[in-house]
């Protein structure tokens, strides 16, 4: 586990609200020079801390306008149907989230399509690679707060 300092912790919010800022801009907002602050990046990186980069695309405004959290359950435990199950959704990029919780929901997945007509294609998709017991689907009326920032 590497230290986090607040200078790191400075330097991972600047990276968070938007990691496209020249190393200039960032240092300058943590109080640092370039150098330092590409050494502590670096450094982060290399732990682990620092993921892949990308951007953060506009789903509605690329046509993918319905957004659906889908709960599942199901009665199949074994190794062999959760490896299955995995494959298929790593398989599909309609499938953005996809968690295993405890309770009475097995699993719940966020899904990203251009309409509920390509929702139902996925869903049977889905159905006839895994057997589940339980599908609910909840479309999302409106994202009221989406963020992958975390609280640092």
């Amino acid at each position: 586990m590497v230290r986090i300092d607040d200078t790191d912790r400075k330097i991972l919010l600047e990276l968070q609200q938007d990691a496209s800022r020249s190393l200039d801009d960032i240092a300058k907002a943590v109080g640092s020079s370039k150098t330092p602050v590409w050494n502590r990046i670096r450094k982060l990186r290399e732990a682990g801390v620092i993921g892949a980069q990308t951007v953060q695309l506009d789903a509605e405004a690329l046509g993918f306008e319905a957004c659906f959290f889908v709960l599942i359950r199901t009665s199949e435990h074994e190794a062999a149907w959760q490896q299955a199950f995995l494959r298929a959704l790593k398989e599909r990029p309609e499938v953005q989230e996809a968690h295993r919780l405890a309770g009475d929901i097995d699993y719940i997945l966020k899904v990203r399509v251009k309409n509920a007509r390509a929702y139902d294609a996925f869903y049977q998709a889905l159905i006839s690679e895994v057997r589940v017991y339980n599908v609910t689907a909840l479309l999302s009326m409106e994202e009221i707060k989406s963020t992958t920032a975390l609280p640092l």
